[in-house]
């Protein structure tokens, strides 16, 4: 079973595992999204199921649209919009896979009697003395591993990744030599269900944004913001105020409903605080790496594992700029995904 958006890389995988030999079908998950501006419900887009329509013609393959409806708003929507209440700012595409691609899509697979769920990320499994693992893909510029850390480690033997070995211009060559009619297609880097590109206009839809200060860190009152929700750490433009020295948005304090300010070299820290987590090897080796962010190198660091209250210290040997609160923290050997969770908090 090949889960397919309708772009470039997902139709590409059905395509290979094709030519392979495999037995395969495409499936797209129905979201339900609704579009703001006409109440009617869509799923990925009528433009995306359509070209997946078209691909699955061309390879012969059978398609079908499965309702996960329910599942994005119970474990992505619901979480996001609660985590920007609460001031921290989420990672709504590591969920996705978490709980509908990984997880309900899946299990959907393994029930049907499908022997593999494939998808057209960029990461690579592999297999070392018995152990199934996650790792890197031959693209560092397109690795998508940050992304997939909460998958269960028990589920990875389930798992293909035709793109691994593949750069995202091999792959895109490959459509056009193989007349996929996606094969021009642009990838998408947005939300899937934030309508119109503006996930600040989504949020404030749902949640009542109250004005309050924008502070320094001992305390001066700077100004005033509408909403703790349209401000993330590291921000610099956009603050409406006027200073010496460019200010960075620090830290947001939803307790005061405050917007904390200082200078970049307030951004710095060493240590935080992560929990949620969900490991992949049996044991976490001594020498690791992380990353904090999506397009963040990998940073060698110290760990404290606490596993009674399923939480880590994480030691950074040099300081990270803009820790946030909310978004993932992945641990990496070299090129095995180790172990990932949420940022809980920033320590020093």
């Amino acid at each position: 079973m090949v889960a397919m958006s309708g772009g470039v890389d997902s139709s590409v995988a059905a395509y290979l595992l094709k030519q392979q030999g495999h037995e395969v079908i495409g499936v797209t998950m129905c979201l339900g999204i609704p579009d703001d501006t006409s109440n009617k419900r869509k799923c990925c887009g009528v433009e995306a199921i359509n070209d997946v329509k078209s691909v699955c013609a061309q390879l012969n393959i059978p398609y079908y649209v499965l309702d996960f409806s329910n599942e994005l708003s119970k474990y992505v929507i619901d979480d996001f919009i609660s985590e920007y209440k609460s001031g921290r700012t989420p990672n709504p595409c590591a969920r996705c896979n978490q709980y509908l691609k990984f997880g309900k899509l899946l299990e959907y697979a393994k029930n049907l009697g499908f022997n593999y769920l494939a998808t057209g990320h960029y990461a690579k499994i592999i297999k070392t003395n018995g152990k199934v693992k996650l790792a890197c893909p031959k693209d560092s510029q397109k690795d998508q591993t940050y992304f997939l850390y909460n998958i269960r480690k028990e589920n990875l033997k389930y798992i293909l990744f035709p793109l691994a070995k593949y750069s995202k211009n091999q792959v895109r060559q490959i459509a056009k030599d193989a007349n996929l009619t996606v094969a021009e297609k642009q990838q998408s880097q947005d939300i899937c269900f934030v309508p119109n590109k503006n996930y600040k206009e989504f949020i404030v839809k749902r949640i009542q944004s109250k004005p309050g200060d924008i502070v320094t860190e001992d305390g001066k009152i700077l100004g005033q913001h509408n909403g703790i929700i349209n401000f993330t750490i590291g921000q610099r433009s956009g603050l409406g105020i006027a200073a010496k020295n460019p200010l960075y948005v620090l830290r947001l304090n939803q307790k005061n409903n405050q917007v904390v300010v200082g200078e970049r070299h307030n951004l710095q820290s060493k240590s935080l605080m992560a929990s949620n987590l969900n490991f992949l090897v049996d044991k976490l080796p001594k020498n690791i790496s992380a990353k904090i962010r999506y397009a963040h190198k990998k940073t060698p660091c110290q760990i404290t594992l606490d596993k009674k209250n399923n939480t880590i210290k994480v030691s950074f040997d040099e300081p990270q700029e803009s820790i946030t609160p909310g978004q993932s923290i992945v641990f990496y050997s070299n090129d095995i995904v180790c172990a990932g969770g949420t940022i809980q908090a920033v320590i020093d």
